[in-house]
């Protein structure tokens, strides 16, 4: 999977230059075999850091959006979508050691930047995100449930 995540963001990034939550939606929905419509692509446009303010991080927000598509497509309910999204928060954060822009891309966004500065962030982060749905996927098939109140997933 991991050859896989990194050569689709290669090509979404250079050849259609995508931001990461873009990105993060496209490869998830393809991983997952989920159609994405282009409303929800075209929604997320501006979801690199609030289009580059560096506030909460497009490769936090688009997995949390492909989230909410994918459980619900699961027959999950508001609740169980809303825990999935705050464990997911939760994960990302113990993980990469922040959820904004701010952390993650600590010199921010400017001119002088080469290009795709996150692409190696990207692919560590849809991997995490494949694995932490795959992992909940498979937990609510088992017990009829996405989380028990309180869980964490690592």
């Amino acid at each position: 999977m991991k050859e896989s995540i990194t050569k689709r963001v290669h090509e979404l990034y250079w050849e259609k230059d995508i931001n990461c939550a873009r990105t993060a939606l496209i490869c998830l929905g393809e991983f997952f075999d989920v159609t994405i419509e282009p409303q929800t692509i075209w929604s997320a446009v501006g979801l690199h850091g609030a289009g580059g303010y560096r506030a909460q991080c497009g490769l936090v927000e688009g997995p949390l959006m492909f989230l909410g598509i994918y459980l619900h497509n699961l027959g999950k309910t508001e609740s169980e979508i809303v825990s999935a999204c705050y464990h997911f928060a939760s994960a990302f954060e113990k993980t990469f050691g922040a959820l904004r822009c701010l952390e993650l891309r600590p010199t921010g966004f400017s001119e002088s930047d080469p290009p795709h500065l996150c692409e190696t962030l990207t692919c560590r982060a849809i991997q995490f995100a494949y694995e932490y749905i795959s992992e909940v996927s498979a937990k609510g098939e088992n017990s009829g449930q996405v989380f028990q109140q309180g869980e964490t997933i690592p």
